[in-house]
């Protein structure tokens, strides 16, 4: 299989953290329900394949993302899986205190809470404001910490909402610091339906730098609907942001933003990061099989340009002999 050339660019990170989120956020938006063996083996390819922060499912009541509902299933069938690939994280999102507690029940080691930078969408996934969303996370993160349990904080619509329109920075912002006040160890800020521009993301950045918000306690996490999710990305490296979000394949949407397309695909950015001599301990050759065995437990195939680039130099498929839970 072929591999980008390596030509380093100064001034961008020379490790690159990427949180695959493909499991919960790429798969939460299908149409039909992936059996939960699938996930468990999905969610194993990945950790062979060298990715350390694997999102692995939701908490989420089944009445509101019903693909996720066998979280409980799922959890046990991931167990062992730390102990085969030291580093391996699996972060799980909880939308409430509810949530939390079916996490801890399972022995959730890191957990995720997802709050909206705009009022619209937090009326639509969240049924109450956005300040009132925050509320309601504080005995959340307050209760995770407690337990030891790291929370990270997603924050959506931070650069354009289908019903309100481009995002004010001090709004983002503003909405992003309280989070981490409340407790968050990091946060991720959203191009929920995939808007942004690389001058957009730089002044977004810069918005938070200027707010005491240093870019180590930020991520980014981009959907290329308007095939800016590379772009973006490079900018939020220069602007000096090391953890970035991505999809294997390519996966996922959001089930509330019906113009929310696809994730940034993992492969795309492992492919980006490698030619650039960055440094993400992933295995491309492996990630690509996963992403094509993936495809075709779906039955389409994978939007990601890198998978169609390189499936085809596949002679076999290493994968095959990735880890498989217990089940």
């Amino acid at each position: 299989m072929g591999l980008p050339s390596v030509v380093p660019d100064s001034g961008l990170p020379g490790r690159v953290s990427i949180h695959e989120v493909g499991p919960r956020d790429g798969l939460q938006n299908e149409s039909s329900l992936v059996p939960v063996t699938v996930k468990a083996e999905f969610i194993a390819r990945l950790a062979a394949a060298g990715l350390e922060r694997v999102e692995a499912t939701s908490f989420v009541h089944p009445k509101w993302v019903p693909q996720l509902a066998d979280a409980e299933e799922l959890m046990p069938r991931l167990a062992g899986l730390t102990d085969r690939h030291p580093g391996l994280r699996l972060p799980v999102l909880v939308p409430n205190e509810r949530g939390l507690d079916r996490a801890l029940a399972h022995h959730a080691t890191e957990i995720a809470v997802f709050a909206s930078a705009t009022e619209t969408f937090a009326r639509r996934n969240l049924n109450r404001s956005a300040a009132e969303a925050l509320e309601m996370f504080r005995p959340v993160v307050e209760r995770a910490a407690g337990a030891g349990v790291p929370t990270r904080g997603y924050l959506s619509m931070c650069f354009g909402d289908p019903w309100e329109g481009p995002v004010p920075l001090d709004q983002v912002v503003g909405f992003g610091v309280r989070l981490l006040e409340l407790g968050c160890t990091e946060l991720s800020l959203g191009d929920t339906i995939g808007v942004a521009t690389p001058g957009q993301v730089t002044a977004l950045l810069a918005a938070f730098d200027r707010a005491g918000v240093p870019a180590e306690r930020l991520a980014v996490h981009f959907h290329d609907t308007y095939g800016q999710a590379l772009a973006n990305t490079l900018a939020a490296l220069r602007s000096g942001v090391s953890t970035v979000d991505a999809s294997a394949g390519g996966l996922g949407g959001c089930p509330y933003a019906k113009s929310a397309t696809g994730n940034l695909a993992t492969e795309d950015l492992v492919w980006m990061l490698h030619g650039l001599g960055i440094e993400t301990g992933v295995d491309l050759r492996s990630l690509v099989a996963t992403s094509t065995w993936m495809a075709r437990q779906l039955g389409r195939p994978s939007p990601s340009r890198a998978v169609q680039a390189l499936a085809g130099s596949l002679t076999a498929d290493p994968a095959d002999s990735a880890d498989t839970p217990s089940a």
